[in-house]
């Protein structure tokens, strides 16, 4: 087996599937507008999946699209009418969880290849024989697996059967995701893309016979947050992934911006790269990939059950709010001979801020604001309307895909 995994990345918007390819990514996974895990997510029209399927495909990349709803008699027909659309798109691959969906993609586009969610469970070799023997080509493994038994199951299938596995991002306290806290709480379904996030809340006891009187889980002055898990980060530990046989990477986060999504897609890129090229040059690199991945939003880090049961530091008790060292201003999209840089506004900055240019080669330069325009050439001093369409020019040169960060002074405080 080829032992050069593939990195997978999330992409909610066709400016992201770009940076993601950009920044290193093989493969990007997205959701269509109906009948994906990520309702909430800003999900592609069939126009711009084509378009993200036509840029990934010129540069090698591939690209995949989410069908993995729990669904329910009422959807299949809408399901059956959306893979015949689908059939135009060119997507190499569909991630599915239910087995009835699952036989529809195989009815309705048998050329598309079927990767099996996490959403299914797929928690032993003789589920993934199973999926090989339905038409599967890949089977994402559930969440509660540890590295020895993903190695286990390596062992026991076809070498032809893809392992996908997660190794960066958000955990859910339920089993493989699959959830009913936010249809019992709001009545929106989280095993059909809706899902409140009801495991960030904050809760407390109370006592039948004393109403009204809450008490924490756990004595704190900020409460307790008893189903919110730490974000998962495997970077540390690329080899031990390599050896297990998982052939993709897969890093979760449709719902993330630009920025993370290029953060967390470079370092693993280079840490794979390093790996692969000499172990001790991985090694040797362990505190920049650390120190990168730190660079963009998280809820503290995990390695999750890859190696064995998790304990109660798996859990944050005392809040439910991400860690964030770096501010996103901005991708680079369109520049000018001066060497000045288009981009969309995400968050105020104003000229004379330092701020950071990260750079899909792997490089940062730190760089001053020189000066800014808006879209009609007027100069302006800062840019406070997010999306605002801006020009600046900083001390460094800007290229196409450059992102344009800065330091979270609030956060060091």
């Amino acid at each position: 087996m080829d032992k050069r995994p593939e990195i997978l990345a999330p992409a909610n918007s066709l400016e992201v599937l770009k940076t993601a390819v950009e920044y290193g990514a093989d493969a990007v996974y997205i959701g269509g507008e109906m009948y994906g895990l990520r309702a909430k997510a800003t999900n592609f029209s069939l126009e711009e999946m084509k378009q993200g399927v036509e840029y990934a495909h010129a540069r090698g990349k591939k690209v995949y699209v989410t069908a993995n709803i729990t669904a329910h008699n009422r959807d299949l027909e809408g399901v059956k009418k959306y893979f015949e659309e689908l059939k135009e798109v060119g997507n190499d691959a569909l991630i599915i969880s239910d087995p009835g969906v699952f036989t529809i993609a195989r009815s309705v586009c048998p050329e598309i290849e079927i990767h099996v969610s996490t959403q299914a469970n797929n928690v032993n070799y003789m589920t993934f024989n199973f999926w090989k023997e339905q038409g599967a080509t890949r089977v994402v493994t559930a969440r509660e697996l540890s590295l020895k038994e993903i190695g286990n199951i390596r062992a026991n299938i076809p070498d032809d059967l893809e392992i996908e596995t997660f190794v960066h991002g958000a955990m859910c306290i339920s089993y493989s995701g699959r959830c009913l806290l936010s249809n019992y709480f709001t009545g929106r379904d989280a095993n059909l893309g809706a899902c409140t996030h009801p495991c960030r809340w904050k809760y407390y006891i109370v006592e039948e016979k004393r109403p009204g009187e809450y008490l924490p889980i756990e004595e704190n002055e900020r409460g307790t947050y008893i189903f919110n898990s730490k974000d998962l980060c495997m970077i540390e530990h690329i080899p031990e992934l390599i050896e297990a046989g998982i052939n993709s990477f897969k890093i979760e986060g449709r719902m993330k911006t630009a920025l993370y999504v290029a953060t967390v897609v470079r370092t693993y890129r280079m840490a794979v790269d390093d790996y692969l090229k000499d172990p001790e040059l991985y090694k040797k690199n362990l505190p920049l990939y650390r120190e990168e991945i730190a660079k963009c939003t998280y809820r503290q880090f995990t390695t999750g059950f890859f190696f064995g049961p998790t304990t109660h530091e798996t859990q944050i008790y005392d809040s439910n709010t991400y860690v964030r060292s770096y501010i996103y201003l901005g991708t680079v999209h369109g520049v000018e001979e001066d060497g000045t840089g288009w981009i969309q506004q995400k968050n105020k900055f104003s000229v004379g801020d330092t701020v950071e240019l990260m750079k899909p080669d792997g490089t940062n330069t730190t760089s001053k604001v020189l000066e800014m325009w808006d879209e009609w050439g007027a100069n302006v001093e800062s840019c406070p309307h997010p999306q605002q369409r801006i020009r600046v020019k900083l001390e460094a040169p800007l290229n196409e895909f450059d992102i344009i960060r800065k330091k979270d002074e609030i956060s060091e405080e």
